[in-house]
């Protein structure tokens, strides 16, 4: 849309309030609203201010203001608010420069994409991810200077089969073995079908929706691929939709990684795919029925993977998913059809439209657009500079004997440890400037600051249970 069109669809829907969305460092949506009678064609130059020291990773207090800027094209009536309220995603400006913010994640997320089109490589990053979750009845959580604990709870969870519910009529999931009951074992299945509702009426096309292996109400809703900042946009309404659908229902949802010990965790496997002019870049007659430059495109994911680790798996919680035993894809390998391998190569379709990479281990609590924006310089440089990612590995990985597992590299085995890998290998992310050094800087110094150092420095609930009488 263009910014009269904007306006002409806020009128016709009858819009009194403009919510302005846009996202912190971090990952999660911020907003601030308006009357409609604040927003004219002007406004999407001139923009909005606000504070930016408030937000995390963002402005010092001494350079606080900052601007959105609405993006027309992402003009929609949000959902969920009680009057009737034009929804549009933001960018973030210096007010003073008027040059993009370059800690607006979204901005990082458009570079990576008009830097993939200044190589000539390729026009088009699809991306497709599938981002799971757990859907809860309950849960609390406190950590104080004398203790600390969590505790969650799902109607669905193997763990209340002996629950008195007066009365308890069983069908819980058991471990491992959520992945594809009819109901009544599946017991939110209406629920995903209202967020599916929702999401298409958005215009967000939607390929599945299923429970998932875990007990415990997880979930997945599978979106149809879109270009790289287009589906970090729809990311975003995908996580707000499915936790405002939970809550309508009074349930609640978590995107955390692992918050069920001893049973499968919630990744987001992203498939992505380069195109130019129209036609597909990584179909070919090699492995898998890729491309050289398919392959060249993994060599680089999978040389890069532990920096880029700190971007798509980027949470302490992250690395309590990524252990063996759990469908993680730990070891950097790429196979066709091996869900224990870093990187897989989707055989459902022999259209080489339908040809593309699944890369395993990201998961849902990340920054979409630096994910994405990091995994896409990822391939770019392997393309570039032509990296062989070997042989691939078909067999069970969990299966190999130490001797045959010397030979495959692994993921970092902490937040830590990934960021250390980000702080000595991040030269192909500042090509084309699109992740700044600042930018690299501030996530590092941020995460361990504000999570790595506070988890440390706490007590752990099972810490008492391993030592308390020692």
């Amino acid at each position: 849309m263009t910014p009269k069109e904007v306006l002409q669809f806020a009128a016709e829907h009858d819009a009194k309030m403009v919510d302005l969305k846009f996202l912190d460092f971090i990952g999660i949506w911020q907003h601030f609203s308006v009357p409609l009678s604040e927003l004219t064609e002007d406004s999407f130059e001139e923009g909005f201010g606000f504070d930016g020291s408030s937000i995390r990773g963002w402005q010092p207090i001494h350079a606080s203001d900052m601007l959105v800027i609405p993006d027309p094209k992402t003009a929609q009536i949000d959902p969920f608010m009680e009057v009737p309220t034009l929804s549009l995603i933001c960018n973030i400006v210096d007010p003073i420069t008027k040059e993009p913010y370059t800690r607006d994640p979204r901005h990082i997320a458009q570079k990576a994409e008009a830097y993939m089109k200044s190589t000539g490589i390729a026009d088009t990053a699809y991306f497709g991810p599938e981002a799971e979750f757990f859907v809860l009845d309950d849960i609390r959580f406190d950590s104080k200077e004398n203790c600390g604990y969590y505790f969650l709870d799902s109607k669905e969870g193997r763990w209340n089969t002996g629950r008195e519910e007066n009365p308890n009529l069983g069908y819980k999931p058991r471990y491992k073995e959520g992945y594809f009951p009819v109901p009544p074992t599946d017991s939110l299945q209406d629920l995903r079908t209202e967020m599916v509702m929702v999401m298409m009426s958005l215009g967000i096309s939607v390929e599945a929706q299923h429970h998932e292996v875990a007990s415990g109400g997880q979930c997945e809703i599978d979106m149809k691929y879109s270009p790289l900042v287009e589906m970090g946009d729809k990311l975003m309404w995908y996580k707000y939709i499915v936790k405002n659908v939970a809550r309508k229902h009074g349930k609640t949802v978590t995107f955390m990684p692992k918050p069920v010990f001893g049973d499968n965790g919630s990744g987001m496997h992203t498939h992505q795919s380069l195109w130019k002019d129209g036609k597909p870049l990584f179909a070919g007659d090699l492995y898998g029925g890729l491309s050289e430059l398919a392959l060249y495109y993994i060599g680089g994911i999978l040389k890069h993977a532990p920096a880029i680790c700190a971007f798509a798996a980027p949470t302490t919680n992250s690395y309590k998913r990524l252990v063996p035993g759990y469908e993680a894809p730990v070891r950097l390998a790429y196979s066709s059809r091996n869900r224990s391998a870093a990187v897989r190569v989707p055989m459902y379709s022999p259209s080489p439209k339908a040809k593309r990479i699944e890369v395993r281990f990201p998961d849902p609590s990340c920054n979409g657009y630096l994910a994405f924006a990091a995994m896409l310089m990822a391939g770019l440089d392997g393309i570039e500079n032509k990296i062989d990612p070997g042989d691939p590995l078909d067999k069970d990985i969990y299966s190999l004997g130490p001797e045959e597992l010397a030979s495959v590299p692994s993921l970092p085995a902490s937040l830590d440890g990934a960021l250390d890998a980000l702080e000595k290998d991040h030269d192909f992310l500042l090509k084309g400037d699109v992740f700044t050094p600042d930018v690299i800087e501030t996530w590092i110094e941020y995460k361990r600051t504000n999570e790595i150092d506070q988890i440390r420095l706490r007590p752990h609930p099972y810490e008492f249970a391993l030592y308390f009488d020692v």
